[in-house]
């Protein structure tokens, strides 16, 4: 693919890139709707991603060309860039630039061109690798000295701010920072981050994502609903946030309203399972997450109310064929599930879920075990 990003440089450039950088999907394997909320999130990094080979240009100018949107190339001047300025796939690195410069570092002109072996829309934050590859394309292009936390901030403010999206920290933290072998357990509040061993092949697991062939925008507005939900749960509480609540008990006696109190519900528990899973990890007891597995799903599903049809049918009969658990991935409405599985049980809970699908008529589901990868970098 690296080749495959500079050819593509070079057929819409007529030259050669300066450089092509790769930044890294996500798998969230226990934590959803926690970073916003400054709790606690546990993602690792796939091997598919978003490649960006780039160049300098002296012309002041930002342009943008994709493989996978070939139609569609933009080109902007770097100071007339401003929040609405630019829509599309293109906001997202415009984006990027933007928010460097906001931040007073000295980037000129760029072109780049994008490639991809990640679908966009199937949970895996294709949104956010595609900034953070623009950011250590712009970052290298112009020698910044940007530490990964703050480049992983600077490219959460462009989708933020610029491309008007309401996610957290955790997508550009995953991408950015994430080890081989390793998940990150990430603090959203402080930005602490802990390198924790993912062994699998030890005791004879697997973590199987399963596409479901559904996609969503989180630009749809019901993500944003969720999360003003969640602020206004930790106004009612007199909280700075949710992360802040421990005793559960205060849900029930403080908030009224059901919708703030199942959401405030989920964030509380969820947190409490994320540390619960690092532990496990940690201690070399990987199987013991299956059940923190399945019961974030519960709660995704039942409290915060953002699961699908296709989801809980995965889930559900993954397993009843043998997963140790199972759960929906991403911000919700649509995408993808993980589930953590014996290596012996992996054909019976494909052929269980797609059987699943088959009896309601649905789009064949996709298959693929994943491994955690390393994070994002220069590759030439």
């Amino acid at each position: 693919m690296t080749g495959r990003a500079a050819a593509w440089f070079g057929q819409c450039y007529q030259r050669a890139p300066e450089g092509v950088w790769h930044a890294p999907g996500r798998v969230n394997l226990i934590g959803e709707h926690t970073d916003y909320n400054e709790g606690f999130v546990l993602p690792f990094a796939l091997r598919r991603g978003i490649w960006a080979a780039a160049a300098r240009r002296s012309d002041g100018l930002l342009e943008l060309r994709s493989r996978q949107f070939p139609g569609e190339p933009v080109t902007v001047a770097l100071d007339w860039l401003a929040p609405g300025s630019v829509t599309g796939w293109a906001a997202y690195p415009a984006g990027v630039a933007w928010a460097l410069r906001r931040a007073g570092h000295d980037i000129g002109g760029a072109s780049l061109a994008i490639d991809a072996d990640l679908a966009a829309g199937a949970a895996l934050s294709s949104s956010a690798a595609l900034e953070c590859a623009a950011a250590l394309a712009l970052a290298g292009l112009y020698q910044l000295a940007v530490p990964r936390a703050e480049l992983a901030r600077l490219a959460a403010a462009a989708e933020n701010d610029f491309a008007g999206v309401p996610a957290g920290i955790m997508d550009q933290s995953a991408s950015l920072r994430c080890e081989a072998g390793h998940a990150l357990l990430l603090d959203c509040r402080t930005g602490a981050g802990t390198a924790v061993p993912l062994d699998l092949a030890g005791p004879g697991l697997a973590l199987l994502l399963i596409d479901t062939r559904t996609r969503r925008a989180l630009a749809d507005g019901r993500y944003a609903a969720r999360r003003r939900a969640c602020e206004e749960a930790a106004r009612a509480l007199g909280v700075r946030a949710l992360r802040d609540v421990t005793d559960s008990s205060a849900i029930a006696r403080r908030l009224t309203d059901p919708v703030l109190r199942r959401a405030a519900r989920h964030v509380i528990t969820e947190n409490a399972r994320v540390l619960a899973a690092a532990d496990l990890l940690l201690a070399g007891r990987p199987g013991g997450c299956g059940e923190l597995l399945t019961a974030s799903h519960q709660s995704l599903r039942d409290d915060f109310a953002v699961s699908w049809p296709q989801a809980d049918a995965a889930v559900s009969a993954a397993v009843r064929a043998g997963a140790l658990g199972a759960r929906m991935t991403g911000g919700g409405f649509a995408g993808a599930v993980i589930a953590l599985i014996p290596q012996d049980r992996l054909a019976q809970v494909r052929a269980s879920v797609s059987a699943a699908f088959g009896r309601d008529g649905w789009q064949p589901p996709g298959f693929s075990q994943v491994r955690p990868a390393a994070g994002a970098g220069r590759l030439r």
